[in-house]
């Protein structure tokens, strides 16, 4: 059976929604009244964490587990699409970084002031953006949830942003203004890594990549009796969370009761391992031989 855990994951996007609009608006001040580019591009940057929230949230409206007409294999993909979103996002953002820093080593800048209590006020939005990042990945990881787990990696590249730009701040303040661009640099790059991470955890669902090895599961089917062999064994989809298999088994039947009852005996077996899992099975007669357990270049149905 699908799991649904779309109002688990709304509720977790509504309330780092509200925490990242909270944060967005406080560096805004904070930037405004300093002086500091990097800290207003900061802000900038967090608006992509406000809007990776609202991508979520539409992308888990339309992403449930349960077949239609139109989607009879459900509508998971859906949040992975919206991961791919995010993963863009964080490729805007790695881009905005590079170019402000650029754009201040050639043409320079205004002075930038900041005191102790603006300092402070940057600590507790680190803080915030620490307790998001961390908040997403658990409760992304807890009801398997892509999109959370993708978004909470984003949050995660806003601390290391905000560190840096809470150091250069440090440094401006002590009288090294050239620490605000320096900076700058190795956290585009974590900003890139991060995409790049989403990206990886996400293209394997898109594009069909298998789910299961071949080998586990042929070693559950052949050890239900009846089972002879099986083979072009095919799955896709995310362990944990929604798998598609199929298969062809040679079975020891009589009949296509006895048929039937070994098929279910398999299915049944494989769900207990691999659940949730939906499993469509080819039964083939015990004179059909193959060898080929899996798929290879070549080689056909």
């Amino acid at each position: 059976m699908a799991y649904d855990n779309r109002a688990a994951v709304r509720k977790v996007l509504i309330i780092t929604l509200l925490l990242n609009l909270f944060v967005m608006g406080l560096k805004a001040f904070v930037g405004y009244f300093t002086g500091s580019l990097s800290l207003l591009a900061d802000a900038l940057h967090s608006v992509t964490d406000s809007a990776n929230n609202v991508l979520g949230l539409f992308a888990s409206r339309f992403s449930s587990p349960y077949p239609d007409r139109e989607h009879p294999y459900g509508h998971h993909k859906f949040e992975a699409v919206g991961a791919l979103g995010i993963a863009a996002f964080l490729g805007i953002a790695c881009f905005e970084i590079l170019q402000g820093a650029i754009e201040r080593i050639l043409k320079g800048g205004a002075t930038v002031r900041i005191s102790p209590p603006e300092l402070w006020l940057l600590l507790i939005v680190l803080g915030i953006n620490i307790f998001v990042a961390f908040y997403e990945r658990n409760e992304g990881k807890r009801v398997n949830s892509q999109i959370l787990i993708a978004d909470a990696t984003h949050t995660m590249s806003d601390v290391w942003v905000t560190i840096s730009v809470i150091g250069g701040l440090i440094g401006v303040w002590l009288g090294y203004q050239w620490l605000d661009i320096v900076l700058a640099f190795p956290v585009a790059l974590l900003v890139f890594w991060s995409g790049w991470s989403v990206l990886r955890d996400n293209l394997p669902w898109l594009v069909d990549q298998m789910a299961i090895a071949p080998e586990a599961i042929h070693a559950i089917a052949v050890s239900v009796p009846g089972v002879i062999n099986c083979h072009q064994i095919a799955s896709r989809g995310i362990l944990g969370r929604q798998v598609f298999m199929e298969m062809h088994l040679i079975v020891d039947a009589p009949d296509v009761e006895t048929a039937h009852r070994i098929t279910e005996e398999v299915e049944s077996r494989l769900e207990e391992r691999f659940s949730p899992v939906r499993i469509s099975i080819h039964v083939e007669p015990p004179a059909y031989q193959s060898e080929q357990i899996s798929f290879a270049p070549g080689t056909k149905e």
